[in-house]
């Protein structure tokens, strides 16, 4: 769950003399959309995203020649002039609820991740992210299948399943237990590994479990 363990590292940053074009060419190379500025000791000083370059781009309305001219000025531009300089950073023990509550709220797509001397020694981005939770969750793991349970309030259902499934040599990497408050009911999810999941489905069945099936909607 922290976020050392998935972040990008060692980062690649940038320092606040060098100029538009040079960043432009990083990002590129690298297929990266935000670069950490640092000092000459990798202190954070604040992030430049591809957004800032494009702001920083001439209007396409503007004429061919004066659009040239300020292409050329912006090439040459110090990183400084366009950084974000008070940008949100995570330590390396912040987690990944830390990460996605910042990054559903103030609505951006990576942040530095600095030491306690302020170094940068990471980036944290919407995409690791999203890698970091289909680890935890267990998507694409080799005959994985996510099984949907109706909680029916039992404040035992959970130990009666780790009972059930060990009873029945049912091999689960995953349970969760949701309150229904994201827009379903109240859930159980279970994730299991088997080739036969008709055969686990009997199996909770028979013990008063109940298999959520979506109803369909005319």
């Amino acid at each position: 769950m922290f976020i050392r363990y998935h972040m990008t590292a060692p980062p690649i940053t940038v320092t606040p003399d060098q100029t538009v074009a040079e960043a432009n060419d990083i990002l590129q190379q690298y297929n990266f959309r935000h670069l950490p500025v640092v000092d000459e000791r990798g202190v954070l000083l604040g992030i430049l995203s591809d957004r800032d370059l494009r702001s920083a781009r001439p209007s396409s309305v503007a004429r061919s020649k004066e659009r040239h001219n300020v292409e050329e000025r912006v090439k040459n531009t110090p990183i400084s002039l366009l950084m974000t300089r008070d940008c949100l950073h995570l330590s390396p023990f912040s987690t990944l609820d830390d990460a996605l509550l910042i990054f559903q709220s103030r609505k951006i797509g990576a942040m530095p991740v600095i030491d306690e001397e302020e170094r940068v020694i990471g980036i944290f981005s919407m995409g690791d992210l999203m890698k970091a939770y289909r680890c935890l969750f267990g998507l694409g793991e080799k005959g994985s299948v996510l099984i949907s349970i109706e909680d029916n309030d039992d404040p035992q259902a959970l130990s009666k399943l780790v009972k059930l499934l060990e009873e029945k040599q049912v091999q689960f990497t995953r349970l969760v237990r949701s309150d229904g408050s994201c827009k379903t009911r109240a859930m159980i999810y279970l994730r299991i590994k088997t080739y036969n999941v008709r055969a686990v489905y009997k199996t909770l069945e028979a013990a008063g479990f109940t298999i959520h099936i979506p109803e369909t909607t005319a």
